[in-house]
């Protein structure tokens, strides 16, 4: 029981504590707190070619984000109750599973975001950002 235990609270920290981190990011790259950085935060071409596209997009992100966080505390937490082996499993796959999906989705909703601020910005441009 007590291996058991113990794998059950490693999950624990490591799903609950991603969550936190990445509800805290979330927040203070949203902010405006958490400047471009080559560690934390959407960090591709497109957020990184200025501060108002990488604020721009972490402001569109932000609320995929924290569902990412929500469901990373949730299944670390539900990881801690009596559940049988497979179960176990399951909920620490589909919560990791989703929390992946949910950053990748404010990645993709972020980088229009900063694309948008990137085109609004280059000369000679037409200030129609909602054209894709």
């Amino acid at each position: 029981m007590g291996a058991e235990l113990s794998v059950r609270v490693v999950l624990c920290v490591v799903l609950a504590g991603s969550g936190l981190l990445i509800a805290w990011m979330a927040h203070a790259a949203a902010s405006g707190r958490l400047k471009r950085n080559p560690v934390a935060g959407i960090r591709i071409p497109s957020t990184m070619a200025s501060e108002e596209a990488w604020l721009a997009a972490h402001v569109r992100a932000k609320r995929a984000t924290q569902l990412s966080a929500l469901v990373a505390v949730a299944a670390g937490l539900i990881v801690l109750l009596p559940l049988p082996t497979p179960a176990l499993a399951s909920v620490a796959l589909v919560g990791a599973g989703a929390m992946v999906g949910f950053v990748l989705y404010g990645a993709r909703v972020g980088s229009r975001a900063a694309e948008a601020v990137t085109r609004e910005a280059a000369p000679g441009s037409t200030g129609t950002a909602s054209q894709r």
